[in-house]
């Protein structure tokens, strides 16, 4: 899942980052790249925390959607990437059945985008769940 971040720096101050896909949560670094690495840290710590009560995890916005708020205005935005399926949450192995053409497709697009079958698997559901709560 990627999520943007919008960085801001004011004065006399570290690198402020806001997600504003996960409400409430925030970190800061003393440069960008500081920035960036707290700030997927704070959002994997903030998504664990939404997996643990068993709350629906937000969805990932397009940047267009923020770009022009008036909240993030002269911010500098990076996407985080979260892997939901490498959080510290205890697996388990499931044994399930699907058309064998699709677990090709499956496995050719997790490929392709880095992940595993298991990566790609959680994220749909999670991601689908979601959007049906």
């Amino acid at each position: 899942m990627k999520y943007p971040i919008v960085i801001h720096k004011d004065l006399d101050s570290d690198f402020s980052v806001t997600i504003p896909d996960l409400p409430g949560c925030f970190s800061a670094g003393s440069t960008i790249d500081e920035a960036i690495d707290m700030a997927q840290e704070a959002a994997e710590c903030h998504i664990e925390g939404l997996l643990i009560d068993s709350d629906p995890i937000p969805m990932p916005s397009n940047i267009e959607i923020y770009k022009d708020h008036s909240d993030f205005k002269d911010g500098i935005w990076a996407i985080v990437q979260i892997d939901i399926s490498k959080l510290s949450l205890k697996s388990k192995r499931i044994n399930i059945t699907m058309p064998e053409r699709l677990i090709k497709t499956v496995d050719l697009y997790a490929k392709r985008s880095g992940s595993s079958r298991s990566g790609l698997l959680s994220q749909a559901v999670t991601e689908y769940m979601s959007l049906h709560q």
